[in-house]
Order: C-alpha cells, then structure tokens, then sequence
C-alpha cells in the first residue's frame, strides 16, 4: 500500500510527527517494532524532567519553551494530565559551564529563575543537602511529564486524525528512491512518497542500508525509586524534580508523585549495549552510585524500592542529530538524542513533519545537523 508519508518509529518523536503529518491531511502510517509505549527504548520510566534554563546549552532554549507550548497544547485537546509543574532545581558549582548556562539562558529569554545558596536550599527543602559551595537554580515553572501518557496522547489524537499505525511491526529494509520502499521483517511492503525514521538507537543500522552513517552509540542506563517521607519529598510538599551537576558525576530525579517514591538515575556513564540484545537487568551493582547519591544530598530518603533500565542514544557531542538525507532529500530523521531528548518530543514531532513536507523548520536546527562531525563545530 502507498501513503504519503511513513514514520518508522512510533516512539516519543516519531509518535508526535506522525500526528501532525496526519493532522495536516497527510496519509500517514507508522510503524513500530513494538507497541507504544513500550520499555524497550528509552520513552519508559513514568517520568521525565522538562527545564527551558538550559544547562546542556543555551541553544536549546527555544525549542525547549516551544516544546512546554505543545505539551500544553497537548494537554488542553486530549483532556490528560501530562504535565506537573513541580519547579526543577539545578545544582553545581556557580562557576560550571552547566550552571552558568542556566543563568545565562534564563536571562536572555525572561524565564523565571532563582539562584539559591546551600542555607537558603536547607531551609525551603529540608530534606535536601548542599555542599556550602554549590548553588541551586530553582526554576519554577519547570516540572515534570508523564511520558507514556504524553504518548498515548498522542497516539489518540493520530489516529484520531486518520493516521494508520501498525505496531509489533519492525523494518527490515528501507530502499531510497524517488518512491521509497519500506519492508517490515514479516515481508509486509509499503511505499511512500516521503519517509520520517525515529527509531532510536536502531537509527545507525537502519540508515546504513542507505549510505548513511550516523555517530550514534546505545548505552544501558539505570534508574530507580525510594521510598519517601511525603512531608519532605512529594509535589504535594513542593518538592521539586531535579539535576545535580557535580565534579564526577551526574544525576537527575523526581518528587514523589501519587505516593510512587522518589525516582533518580545517574545520565552520565553507561555500558555499551546492542538494542537487539536482552538487556541485563537492573542489580544492586547498579544502585550503589544511586545509593551513595541520595545518602550525600537526600539522607533522609528511605529505602530502594525497585529499579529499571533503558538505553540512551548517544552522539559524541550529545547533542541530537536531525537532519534531512544528504541524497534522498526524501527522507527524514532524528536520532542520538543522548539521554535529554523526550521534554523536546512535542517540538521535534512538530518541526520533523515541517521539515519532511517542506524541507524548512520553524526552528533553528542548525545545531543539530549531520554535517556539524565533519566541520567540527561546537554549540554552547
């Protein structure tokens, strides 16, 4: 069967663009190996931070805040609750690249933030500990997204838009010419006049039937939840989701939400993985960073309650990768989102359909480009 447009991938990103394809009128299908959401990417997990004062560059902030007004967006058509705004702190030393990126971007684009001392931080959140010489940037209006309902969201309104999506149904070739050939592993073939790919870490092997080659690197990632005093630790005691920069390492987390305990991982690290390979599952070995975190800055955070893992995609950069093919202007892509891609899902969804049936992006994405591995260019 032809259709105009086909999204291989129905993930965050991929999920998101094809409702806008067929939103727009497109005959739209898409096809995932799965069935989203699923946990064998990287969009499971319950929860992820959404911040527009951006550590990880200041660049990123207009997407970021044209991705918090799709979310809203989202939220207000589908009747969910897809946000909470639990206000994110980000703390580090004052003098690091991540912390000052946060004030310098909230700055320049008016958002709301506030940089607190250690004192400052014992005192509105008891059950948080600072090192004397870390600050924390509280961002208010920040928060935090329920990832497979952000999904599901958009899965109804694709459909409901005329969308066709096939799921449990993996691609097995992609042959590029002016009609493009899509083959699933069941030897179903589709056609198509234009093609988005969104398949995560399975972006490289895909695109290398088509002379592609994508710097893209999957990596096992862990995470896991805690019991919690509620009084010190849930939304309801304002606490808020969070990201520590520190000497060596990383980590990110959550409030407790409707009781589920407080959640945090550990972004940077990992182990190299192939997406096709059962995936280790989550060990003591793996909660001992985590463990160690929460003693130092949250003592008062009870006992493991369980973990999970998924897998980021990583650039060497890690900053994403979206990008029209260099020799198939018909075909489309994002990949390596590197660990920090889901907040930006709603955005990235939006500007793929723009850039597949136009070729042009409301966005700037020229940070973003294949071609910035070769000329060697930094974003900051």
């Amino acid at each position: 069967m032809h259709y105009n447009y086909i999204v291989i991938g129905a993930g965050s990103m991929g999920m998101a663009a094809g409702y806008y394809l067929a939103h727009s009128g497109h005959h739209t299908l898409l096809l995932d190996a799965f069935n989203p959401p699923h946990d064998h990417a990287s969009h499971h997990g319950e929860t992820r931070l959404i911040r527009y004062a951006y550590g990880e560059g200041i660049a990123y902030v207009p997407l970021a805040l044209r991705a918090g007004e799709r979310w809203r967006a989202l939220e207000k058509k589908t009747k969910r609750q897809l946000f909470h705004e639990t206000g994110v702190i980000n703390v580090g030393r004052k003098q690091s690249s991540f912390v000052q990126n946060v004030i310098n971007s909230a700055k320049l684009h008016n958002i709301p933030l506030e940089v607190l001392d250690a004192p400052t931080v014992h005192k509105r959140w008891p059950g948080m500990r600072l090192p004397d010489d870390y600050v924390a940037c509280y961002e208010p209006t920040a928060g935090v997204l329920k990832v497979e309902d952000c999904i599901n969201a958009y899965r109804q309104l694709a459909i409901e838009a005329g969308a066709v999506i096939r799921t449990n149904s993996r691609v097995a070739t992609i042959t590029p010419g002016n009609v493009i050939t899509v083959t699933t592993t069941a030897g179903t073939t589709f056609t198509a006049d234009r093609v988005i790919v969104t398949v995560g870490a399975w972006a490289k092997a895909l695109l290398a039937q088509t002379n592609l080659t994508l710097p893209v690197s999957p990596i096992r990632k862990t995470f896991a939840w805690y019991e919690a005093d509620a009084s010190l630790y849930s939304e309801y005691a304002h606490y808020p989701g969070f990201s520590f920069m520190l000497d060596d390492a990383c980590f990110y987390g959550f409030p407790s939400i409707d009781g589920a305990g407080i959640k945090v991982g550990r972004h940077d690290g990992g182990i190299p993985i192939s997406p096709d390979e059962p995936r280790i599952p989550f060990d003591d070995t793996d909660a001992v960073a985590l463990d160690q975190f929460l003693a130092t800055y949250m003592p008062q955070v009870g006992a493991r309650k369980y973990g999970k893992t998924c897998m980021y995609a990583m650039t060497p950069d890690e900053h994403f990768i979206i990008d029209q093919h260099p020799h198939y202007p018909n075909i489309t892509f994002a990949a390596g989102f590197s660990g920090h891609g889901f907040k930006f899902a709603s955005a990235v969804g939006e500007l793929l359909s723009e850039l597949a049936t136009t070729g042009q992006t409301t966005q700037d994405i020229s940070m973003f480009r294949l071609n910035r591995f070769t000329q060697k260019e930094t974003y900051r």
